[in-house]
């Protein structure tokens, strides 16, 4: 009987052809294969990344016009398509504004603004020269455009598949269309994932959205206080010490409250660039402008965002600047605003797994004591 299973080879008939025996090459194989699952897995992210990226700065988007509608809710007993539509009207009139009142005093203070700065950057040179360092302005040239290919290397990566102009546009609509109605696009995700896991998904994205809604209205709330302060200081605050107005102060608070919406580094781009311009009006309206500059960071720092966002997302600034710095290299600009909400969505969604875990273990605890 068993020679009837062997044929003019002697192999095995009743054996799969392609069922391997030895269980050393099988071990190996396996390996080769995870090997190459993660290289394909690493190769897809690469593709990926940036799409998801766009969508999730929609995401981040939609949850600031989410947050607004919900807002209004508490006072108008209207749909929520109205009030998203009015969230976006307001947003669509400050821009307007920006461009066309604002526009004109901006401009020209902006044409002005590198002079400036390139002024300032010589003294800096000179006095270090006076001091014994050996630098030139060529150098600090060569530096900057250095960095400026960088940036611009990096930055090439998103705008080559969309284009600047179009990732932004991508955000709006996709935006827009998700804070109308998010419930929508919750359940098409969650139709996705196991039946018993539905559950946990709901409370989770609840919470995230709960986060990132916090999380925003701080950062926007910073960001308007942030520039009327600076405003009101630089342009009217400096008569009081008898100094005056500090040049373009209107520049100087639309870039500040802009960068505000980057932690820690916005912060720092700001002030440098406030005490450059300052220090060009003299050496009084330099250390006022170091003033304002400490003033507004720490109101913010000390009583807006503790009152908006702190108890909710409380991240820890070295984390923030590390991803910051990740996120920047590999994606830009749009990685550099986009790394805060993502940092706090992965500590949201690691406390949620950290609170699954614990009440499985009391579960399984229970149950051990039970039986």
């Amino acid at each position: 009987m068993a020679e009837d299973k062997l044929d003019i080879a002697g192999e095995d008939l009743g054996t799969s052809p392609s069922r391997i025996g030895d269980p050393r090459i099988r071990h190996e194989i396996v390996r080769a294969a995870i090997w190459t699952g993660v290289v394909g897995l690493a190769v897809l992210a690469v593709y990926i990344a940036r799409p998801l990226l766009v969508i999730f700065g929609a995401l981040v988007f939609a949850s600031m016009i989410d947050g607004g509608a919900r807002l209004l809710g508490r006072a108008l007993p209207i749909g929520r398509t109205w009030r998203v539509a009015i969230v976006l009207t307001f947003l669509v009139g400050f821009l307007y504004w920006l461009v066309s009142f604002a526009g004109a005093t901006i401009s020209r203070e902006a044409s002005e603004f590198p002079a400036i700065i390139e002024q300032q950057i010589g003294q800096l040179i000179e006095y270090a020269r006076s001091q014994g360092f050996s630098i030139s302005q060529d150098q600090i040239q060569n530096y900057a455009g250095s960095i400026g290919s960088g940036i611009s290397t990096v930055t090439r990566a998103l705008g080559g598949i969309v284009g600047g102009v179009t990732t932004i546009i991508l955000i709006a609509i996709i935006g827009i269309y998700v804070a109308i109605d998010p419930i929508l696009y919750e359940r098409g995700v969650a139709w996705m994932l196991p039946r018993h896991k539905r559950d946990a998904f709901y409370v989770t994205a609840a919470r995230m959205g709960y986060t990132l809604r916090r999380l925003m209205a701080g950062r926007l709330l910073g960001m308007f206080v942030e520039g009327v302060f600076t405003y009101v200081l630089l342009a009217y605050g400096g008569q009081l010490f008898g100094i005056g107005p500090v040049p373009m102060a209107a520049l100087l608070a639309i870039l500040t409250g802009l960068l505000a919406f980057v932690p820690n580094l916005g912060a720092i781009i700001s002030g440098a660039l406030m005490v450059l311009v300052g220090f060009s009006g003299g050496t009084d309206m330099g250390l006022y402008t170091i003033f304002v500059y400490f003033f507004v960071q720490n109101f913010d720092g000390y009583v807006v965002i503790p009152m908006i966002a702190q108890k909710t997302v409380d991240l820890a600034p070295a984390l923030v600047l590390a991803a910051q710095l990740i996120m920047g290299i590999l994606f830009g600009i749009l990685g550099l605003f986009l790394a805060d909400p993502m940092l706090a969505m992965i500590k949201v969604a690691l406390e949620r797994r950290a609170e699954q875990n614990d009440a499985e273990a009391k579960q399984q605890e229970a149950a051990e004591n039970g039986a």
